[in-house]
């Protein structure tokens, strides 16, 4: 029981980890595009324009997918808090918790070329 225990500890200490690191990600995305507005405004033309739109919309998508993958934590988190100790169940929740651990490696993995192309655009345009 006491390794289930800290297994436990382990798998809730991943998601809180993610969680903040998912709530980072959604505030630098409204960051993103507040300068991406300063560079509407300041009306560079169709060479700035063509790729702020493009970047406004993989902006909506990364934030839907910051919300999708957050909402996975909530309830992974749900299920951690209701696990009987005395299940019997070996690995059940370690094979649960696969899938969202490969599609945090994958999420963050894409977020980090968008936020360098991104960055790559403002050190062009601001």
């Amino acid at each position: 029981m006491q390794t289930k225990v800290l297994y436990l500890t382990d798998l809730k200490f991943n998601l809180e980890t993610w969680k903040r690191e998912l709530r980072f990600h959604f505030n630098e995305m409204d960051t993103f595009q507040e300068k991406l507005e300063e560079i509407a405004e300041r009306e560079h033309g169709p060479d700035a324009l063509v790729p702020l739109e493009a970047f406004q919309n993989r902006i909506m998508l990364e934030k839907s997918a910051i919300s999708k993958l957050l909402h996975r934590i909530r309830s992974k988190m749900s299920n951690l808090h209701k696990t009987n100790l005395n299940d019997t169940q070996n690995g059940r929740l370690q094979n649960e918790h696969y899938p969202l651990k490969e599609d945090m490696r994958t999420y963050i993995k894409l977020h980090y070329e968008f936020k360098e192309e991104i960055m790559d655009y403002f050190s062009k345009w601001l």
